[in-house]
């Protein structure tokens, strides 16, 4: 007697790998931010629901937009940006591990988190946290530094070292 599995029974497991494979990825996928935009996680921003997923425009001298389209936009003025803040934190997948497939477990997730803390027309402090996609957190974060002429406060030395050079993350 033989004890290696039929052809067909390799045939399928070789098919459910894959498709696990494929769910994974693509819940993956679908769980980040797109590259090139933005989500605004949180904050006092008027109008705005927490997780809408826009653009940060950053093209204007004056203002940083978040436009999420139909779902609405928010405009700061540069100039009434009090503290800018970075950070990211590299999570496991377990929710999705759980719910999809646990081969999620092997794939790492940063999340690029910026915190804007800023003056309303009242005088009154506000917040907003959005989280930038990949492509973009670098330039924003490079544009906001010029544009209101604040210093980016990193939140550890992973963040550092996303953010800035090897050697200006020495001694933090």
């Amino acid at each position: 007697m033989n004890s290696r599995p039929s052809l067909s029974r390799r045939v399928g497991r070789r098919r459910a790998v894959g498709a696990a494979l494929l769910i994974g990825c693509l819940t993956t996928a679908l769980l980040a931010v797109d590259g090139d935009k933005a989500m605004y996680v949180g904050g006092t921003l008027a109008g705005l629901k927490e997780k809408t997923e826009g653009r940060l425009v950053t093209t204007s001298d004056l203002t940083l937009t978040f436009d999420a389209g139909s779902k609405g936009s928010a405009t700061i003025p540069y100039a009434t940006v009090t503290s800018l803040e970075y950070g990211q934190k590299a999570g496991r997948r377990v929710g999705v591990a759980i719910m999809v497939s646990p081969l999620a477990l092997f794939s790492k997730k940063r999340n690029h988190f910026l915190t804007i803390a800023y003056k309303d027309s009242t005088g009154k402090e506000q917040a907003a946290v959005f989280e930038l996609g990949k492509n973009i957190f670098r330039t924003t974060l490079k544009i906001l530094e010029v544009r209101t002429g604040k210093e980016i406060e990193l939140q550890d030395n992973e963040a550092c070292r996303q953010f800035k050079t090897p050697k200006e993350c020495e001694g933090k």
